[in-house]
């Protein structure tokens, strides 16, 4: 290991050296604890009896080697503060862990993982120089992995936190349930929710004891690795949610490590985060590190395709507050962070979940941006959801909700998501978000969700949206699968397969999703009606895409249809008619337009560039534009 590098935050593989690693005969053991008296190494091989450690290179890192130590068996090291008080710590470089509540590190060799398995992921990560996600549109599913689906009573097994199942399906059992559906509904993406280990489910990850250890809820590292490999040779692209704010305070992780503040603030009005953990510093060069060899290590060794960073504005300011000011020391490690990531892994996709308005998220960090790929427009969230929140007559006012993310769309490179954040704590599904009675509700969120898929950006949809669940996710329990008995749901879920099918499908509707000749407003001041129309543009195919969200019927909507003006050609053809692509209130849907050749609406002639159309209440719908 460089040690120059690792105290100056520049040492991307710091966990080759740190963690435990095989010897000739046994394990070597290392760890950095600079403030500590003397540390010891405990565990199966020795009895639960102390091997010393000695310190090496500068003396504040520490090293044993065990020859008993072998694959498999529990540790932990025992570090005396310099008032000889002790505690058992985890290793913070730990390669896997102990199953909650049981806390232990567990010897394991990355070296074990299947050639196989790498070459499934350089197959799919080798397209034209680039990851396979970039060259097509992006629909990521986001994924609870331990409440997606859970083992029927029929079947227990030794992960039951419920009566009223058999708990958590493995790594490799998920794989063969989920590959499938992911498939047939028109996701090519999946993001996971963090897999590090961490000791309390109702976390979901997000606060962590092992940075480096995949969960063992699931299985075992190979396990996760398979179940990568397998999303890979089905065209399934794997993000990850990383977390390099905060990790969980539980005494026998990172928190007070060597006997002081070595990975926290010392100081609790920035070292305490608002979820109760604690903050990384992140000015602290053998934090950097730490993380940076983290986030290489998920990349590299198990082939994610990307990491999704985790409140990113609460490294942009100190404890998320603009008012407090910039964290200038966190904002370069972004920078850093990012920049070689990137050089390492030039396929990844970076992306931030930041709520802040800071400026250049997604701006190359050369050009004074902070260099990730992607971010989450949640000002777009918060907007589409307030707005279908409100009632009909309160839509006139609150109509450029929907017009105002076009206004800024083009600083960044956004993701539109509908993430679990929205779905818990009282805050109502999805579906229990929209306006009115049952039946209505399902009206606008078909509508909705067409609105969103024919806005420009890349596609995030949580788990059990797209069933239209009623219940808030509890990550003790699996989705509400038998709601699909009922017609209501089933259409709804029929619909969001059929419009996800049409996203991946049709270029027009992200192909130039970050460019502004993509896009083209047709009727964006209709306040009166809440009718909305816009053009999607790419190559030859043009896709209307147009909106009532009122709920009143309009059987005479007049809207102009303008010719396709390119740079190549001067002049082009007027259209000529309209094609429907999708509409969300056809009958098989729920809704009440029956679709057969003679009904207008499927095929609506263009005089002179003018179509007139007729809306339902809470409607939405595609046309191919034809010349």
């Amino acid at each position: 290991m460089d040690f120059y590098a690792f105290y100056t935050g520049q040492e991307p593989e710091a966990y080759r050296f740190l963690g435990a690693h095989p010897a000739s005969t046994g394990f070597y053991f290392r760890t950095f604890a600079p403030a500590a008296s003397r540390i010891a190494v405990i565990g199966d091989f020795n009895g639960w009896q102390e091997t010393p450690m000695h310190r090496i290179h500068d003396g504040n890192f520490w090293e044993c080697e065990i020859s008993q130590a072998s694959v498999g068996m529990r540790y932990k090291y025992r570090i005396y503060k310099q008032d000889n008080s002790c505690t058992d710590h985890c290793d913070p470089y730990g390669f896997f862990m102990e199953k909650r509540p049981q806390s232990a590190s567990i010897v394991w060799d990355p070296a074990s993982l299947s050639e196989e398995d790498h070459q499934a992921a350089v197959s799919f990560q080798t397209h034209k120089g680039k990851n396979a996600l970039w060259d097509q549109p992006l629909n990521i599913y986001e994924l609870h992995f331990g409440s997606w689906r859970r083992k029927p009573k029929s079947q227990p097994n030794s992960s039951i936190t419920s009566e009223e199942d058999g708990g958590w399906y493995s790594y490799q059992e998920l794989a063969d349930l989920l590959i499938p559906y992911l498939k047939e509904n028109g996701y090519n993406c999946l993001e996971i929710m963090p897999l590090a280990e961490h000791p309390s489910d109702e976390s979901w990850g997000y606060q962590i004891t092992g940075f480096f250890s995949p969960t063992s809820r699931y299985g075992t590292p190979e396990e996760l690795s398979h179940f990568i490999a397998a999303c890979h040779r089905n065209g399934i692209g794997i993000i990850m949610d990383f977390v390099p704010v905060h990790f969980a305070v539980d005494d026998y992780g990172l928190w007070n490590f060597d006997g002081t503040a070595l990975y926290e603030y010392p100081h609790k009005d920035v070292g305490n985060s608002e979820w109760g953990s604690c903050n990384f510093m992140h000015s602290r060069g053998e934090v950097r590190s730490f993380l940076q060899s983290a986030a290489c290590y998920w990349l590299g060794e198990f082939h994610f395709d990307g990491l999704r960073l985790d409140a990113v504005s609460n490294l942009i300011y100190w404890q998320g507050n603009p008012n407090r000011g910039e964290n200038r020391g966190a904002i370069q490690f972004l920078r850093d962070f990012n920049s070689n990531l990137k050089q390492r892994f030039p396929a990844a996709l970076l992306i931030a979940e930041d709520s802040s308005s800071y400026p250049g998220v997604t701006r190359p960090v050369w050009e004074g941006g902070l260099g990730f790929d992607y971010k989450w427009d949640l000002g777009f969230m918060n907007d589409t959801l307030s707005y279908f929140q409100s009632p009909p007559w309160q839509r006139v006012e609150k109509y450029h909700k929907l017009t105002f993310s076009m206004m800024y769309f083009y600083n960044e490179k956004y993701i539109l998501p509908f993430s679990h954040d929205e779905v818990v704590h009282g805050k109502a599904t999805i579906l229990q978000k929209m306006h009115g009675e049952y039946e209505q509700k399902f009206d606008q969120a078909r509508a909705m969700y067409l609105y969103m898929y024919a806005h420009p950006g890349k596609k995030l949809n949580f788990m059990g949206n797209e069933l239209g669940q009623l219940r808030e996710w509890d990550e003790k329990r699996e989705q509400d699968w038998d709601i699909l008995t009922y017609p209501r749901h089933d259409a709804f879920h029929r619909f969001m397969r059929e419009l996800n099918q049409i996203y991946l499908k049709t270029p027009a509707l992200s192909a130039l999703d970050y460019e502004p000749q993509g896009f083209l407003w047709l009727d964006c001041h209709a306040e009166a009606r809440c009718v909305y129309a816009w053009e999607r543009r790419a190559g030859e195919q043009r896709i209307l895409a147009v909106f009532n969200f009122s709920d009143e019927e309009y059987k005479n909507y007049q809207l102009t249809i303008p010719a396709a003006f390119t740079a190549e050609k001067e002049h082009a053809a007027a259209p000529c008619r309209l094609l429907l692509l999708i509409a969300s209130d056809r009958d098989c849907y729920g809704g009440t337009l029956p679709l057969s050749p003679d009904n207008p609406e499927t095929a609506v002639p263009l005089t002179n560039g003018q179509a007139v159309l007729g809306l339902s209440p809470y409607c939405g719908r595609y046309y191919r534009i034809e010349e």
